[in-house]
């Protein structure tokens, strides 16, 4: 028994915020911007909205995509670092939302991997008789940690979410293996200060913008591109594989460089990249997953193709797999 995506969806808000928008907000540029990152816009979710919210309608076009019932799901595992509060999680929100009731559902924190640490998940259960459907969502609202004070980090983020159904198949397709990987040695490269019970929301915390994310941007450009480059060589040694195998490449999209970096490291030629990071910037946990279901809609992937994805994130984290892709269209 395997498990193969059946279903794929994402969801981008309406409002874009351009560089020009932000040239008007921070001491930045448009050339700045595109140059250093390969970012030219980013979605920003409406004030009245969660990442439960963005993850509902992304779930609800990965169930019509994958032409089944809501009520066919026995799991629901949200990926996400902007949940909606500190709990109930923001899976079970998803799940009340979709009209659900008494299935499994719960959250992962594993930042920009968190996608991919998904659908190993998902893939387990299934693997292991548990399960016969899951769906797997990762949402996020960057924006609400985002101190648009900062020129370092506030050009990177955006908001987005995807969602996908994963079933059990008898055939040799789908999920092959997935790779996954962390050291919370480099915890401090990236993170939020404040808002947990190490450090509880006060006035202080709330004037010294400690409640927005902070970054090491240099420090962690090295060891993402070698994470990454190393978790895409790993997972094709491993399955006795090499890098002319692979249909296309899906990395994080955190940064133009950064993925460049790996296609460099991994000899994969950049025709074999998915990138679309000028549109969407970095939304974490759903970057890949919304570059997914984009590949597949503008027809860059075909059944049979075999698909890498590849992520680096907060913790820090980082994660590949190998889907042989099993939809027609």
């Amino acid at each position: 028994m395997g498990a193969s995506i059946i279903g794929i969806g994402s969801y981008l808000p309406e409002k874009v915020l351009s560089n020009a928008d932000l040239e008007k907000m921070v001491d930045t540029s448009d050339e700045w911007i595109v140059t250093r990152t390969g970012i030219r816009e980013r979605r920003i979710c409406p004030e009245d909205m969660a990442s439960s919210d963005l993850g509902v309608e992304a779930a609800k076009r990965a169930i019509t995509d994958a032409a089944i019932s809501s009520n066919e799901i026995d799991m629901i595992v949200c990926a996400t670092i902007t949940a909606d509060m500190v709990f109930p999680s923001t899976a079970c929100i998803i799940q009340n939302k979709l009209g659900l009731n008494d299935i499994p559902c719960f959250d992962i924190s594993a930042a920009c991997s968190g996608f991919i640490y998904g659908l190993e998940i998902a893939r387990s259960f299934i693997v292991a008789g548990k399960c016969e459907k899951i769906l797997v969502v990762a949402a996020e609202c960057m924006s609400r940690v985002t101190d648009y004070t900062d020129r370092a980090t506030c050009v990177l983020l955006g908001d987005g979410a995807a969602a996908a159904i994963i079933a059990k198949t008898d055939d040799n397709v789908g999920i092959i293996d997935s790779y996954l990987g962390a050291s919370g040695l480099y915890g401090n490269l990236l993170y939020v200060p404040a808002g947990g019970s190490k450090m509880p929301a006060t006035h202080e915390t709330v004037e010294k913008r400690l409640h927005y994310m902070k970054m090491e941007g240099s420090s962690l450009f090295r060891i993402a591109v070698n994470a990454m480059a190393e978790s895409v060589k790993k997972i094709l040694e491993r399955n006795n594989l090499t890098a002319d195998r692979i249909s296309l490449i899906i990395p994080h999209q955190a940064n133009i460089r950064i993925i460049q970096g790996v296609a460099k490291l991994t000899d994969i030629p950049m025709e074999k990249v998915f990138v679309n990071i000028e549109k969407y910037g970095n939304m974490s946990a759903a970057s890949v997953g919304v570059a997914l279901d984009e590949a597949v809609k503008s027809g860059k992937i075909h059944k049979g193709d075999l698909i890498c994805m590849v992520s680096f994130g907060a913790g820090l984290t980082w994660a590949a797999n190998l889907i042989i892709w099993s939809k027609d269209g």
